[in-house]
């Protein structure tokens, strides 16, 4: 491999595992109160 594609593969895996690690820390800071969430009966009936 090219350090070219070396590098653009390595920008790759630090976009990806970068937004999914700092999803993780965002949930953990602010979980979702389930008290907030709609029930399957509050939902819209879709077709």
């Amino acid at each position: 491999m090219t350090p070219v594609a070396i590098t653009m593969m390595i920008i790759a895996m630090l976009t990806v595992w970068g937004g999914l690690a700092l999803s993780m820390w965002n949930l953990a800071r602010h979980p979702e109160d389930e008290d907030e969430l709609p029930g399957p009966e509050e939902m819209p009936h879709e077709l």
